[in-house]
């Protein structure tokens, strides 16, 4: 509640709000400079203040609290003192001004178009708004200016919805601005000075303009209200599902049955991988972090959304402002967890061992060992690019990694298998210790080799980015006879014209018969291996 101050006027003691009074105190002292040098001009003062008094006693009564609406319809009653016919009176230089504030820019709400912008503009430089809103339209034709320096304007300047805000808007022009709405008992009725009514003596043509200008504003805020409501109903949608989706997914693990070739790798068991990357007991903590980070701005979405549908104002800067910090703390959070973990893949390092074949084969039979659906997994991570596919054992609390298998041609006679590893690591050494660590099996045997279709780590290790790739160095005209699960590992290599893949099925569609060329392989035809 405003601050009151008891004042004794005519022998009567009134209650009066601060802002009231100093208005108050001004048009006095006004009153008593033009009547200074008066005779009988202190008789005329106190018959003044009778009249002041007489005026507050109707419009409040002296239980009542004197307001600045009061004070000002009082003023536009009694008129002000520079307007006082005394013609022995000496002319005072000085003008006189009865607000407390600083003349300042507002919308207008009690002169609108679409948001009371120009109504605004005209009240503060006391000017007809139907100009401002004639320059606009022309702004706008010329590469929509306009309606870019409309919104700017409308987002930066504050309605004026209260009389303190209406008199630093009009200025010294308040009360005669007001005084178009008083009532006999000394308040305002709803409504504006308009310009029809002779405020800014606007010509017939401005207030013809001025109603084209009101109808096409309501046509206008109509169309931006429907988008509004578009837009919102948009983000609120957007924003459930997104929220509804995370929880479903990281939370419930559900639906199980999302296609991993959705997303080049199962969103679902992305959770359970984690434990196998970090520290197990930060993972709840890591995913409890990752979904309210990406919660905090979908219910913000959500919350616009609401807004722009009811078109409701409300003051949230505070709670707006806290919770963008606590997004901010939160990421800063989850960076410093991701670091310290990170930081175990600071250094990378590549291992690679050889073995020659006694004799280099015309035709190399390529076979599976250790295959993958032997195995029992629960999930499956598909990095389907690169053919990089790593299968969890909760069960037995172990990672089966898939290899992959190049094949060139080695442009010598000789025939040489070369197995590369590759791990991570905080610094190169113990990178290079993990490569040695990784658990994979292949033979040779003559004509043929025989290849693990999966690999390992230690059990206990986190998971370092390891790989492992085969490479396989043949003469030019090598036959090839690869099985199936060797086309897996194969696969990602040849070119797509070659074979179809399928995930459930396998390969079809694919020839089992290669040969070695200069580019590397390709189908072998029956006239190929004849020619050989």
């Amino acid at each position: 509640m405003d601050k009151t101050i008891n004042i004794n006027i005519a022998g009567i003691l009134f209650q009066i709000e601060e802002d009231a009074y100093g208005i108050l105190r001004d048009y006095l002292q006004a009153v008593n400079n033009r009547f200074k040098n008066v005779p009988g001009g202190v008789e005329t003062v106190a018959d003044i203040e009778s009249r002041i008094a007489e005026i507050f006693e109707s419009q409040k009564g002296t239980a009542g609290t004197i307001s600045v609406t009061n004070v000002e319809a009082m003023i536009s009653i009694i008129g002000k003192p520079e307007d006082f016919d005394n013609n022995d009176a000496e002319p005072e230089p000085e003008t006189y001004t009865y607000t407390s504030q600083k003349k300042r820019m507002y919308r207008n709400p009690d002169d609108t178009v679409i948001s009371g912008v120009c109504g605004g503009i005209g009240a503060y430089l006391n000017s007809d708004p139907v100009l401002f809103r004639i320059l606009f339209v022309i702004f706008t034709l010329s590469f929509g200016v306009g309606i870019f320096l409309y919104l700017a304007l409308w987002i930066a300047l504050p309605s004026a919805n209260t009389d303190l805000r209406r008199r630093e808007m009009y200025g010294k022009t308040y009360q005669s601005a007001m005084s178009q709405r008083l009532n006999a008992d000394g308040t305002y009725s709803p409504g504006s000075p308009t310009y029809n009514k002779g405020y800014y003596n606007t010509s017939r043509i401005g207030n013809a303009l001025n109603e084209i200008f009101r109808a096409i504003g309501r046509v206008f805020y109509i169309a931006v209200r429907v988008l509004l409501i578009i837009f919102g109903v948009a983000f609120v949608l957007i924003g459930s599902l997104f929220i509804l989706s995370l929880v479903l997914l990281l939370v419930f693990k559900y639906p199980a049955s999302i296609s991993s070739s959705s997303f080049d790798m199962n969103l679902i068991y992305l959770s359970d991988f984690l434990k196998y990357v970090v520290n197990p007991a930060l993972v709840p903590w890591i995913i409890a972090l990752s979904l309210v980070i990406l919660i905090i701005p979908m219910i913000a979405l959500i919350y616009w959304g609401v807004k722009m549908i009811f078109w409701f104002r409300a003051k949230d800067g505070i709670f707006s402002l806290v919770a963008f910090v606590l997004w901010i703390m939160l990421i800063a959070i989850l960076a410093v967890i991701l670091f310290n973990e990170g930081i175990s893949f600071a250094e990378t390092a590549r291992t690679s061992t050889q073995k020659i074949f006694s004799t280099a084969p015309d035709t190399l039979y390529i076979k599976a060992g250790n295959r993958s659906s032997d195995l029992i997994f629960e999930k499956e991570l598909n990095f389907r690019e690169d053919g990089y596919n790593i299968m969890i054992s909760n069960e037995k609390k172990e990672l089966y990694i898939r290899p992959y298998l190049k094949i060139y041609n080695s442009e010598k006679e000789n025939a040489r298998v070369e197995l590369r590893k590759r791990s991570s690591g905080k610094n190169e050494i113990e990178a290079m210790k993990k490569t040695e660590d990784l658990i994979y099996n292949y033979a040779i045997n003559r004509d043929t080799i025989i290849l693990d279709e999966y690999f390992t780590i230690p059990a206990g290790r986190k998971w370092s980015a390891d790989n492992i790739g085969i490479n396989l160095y043949l003469p030019e005209g090598t036959i090839l006879k690869l099985d199936k699960p060797s086309l897996r590992l194969l696969h990602s290599y040849i070119s797509n014209e070659y074979y179809a893949f399928d995930d459930k099925e396998g390969i079809e569609n694919c020839t089992n018969l290669w040969i070695v060329t200069s580019d590397g392989i390709e189908p072998a035809s029956s006239s190929k291996i004849k020619a050989k």
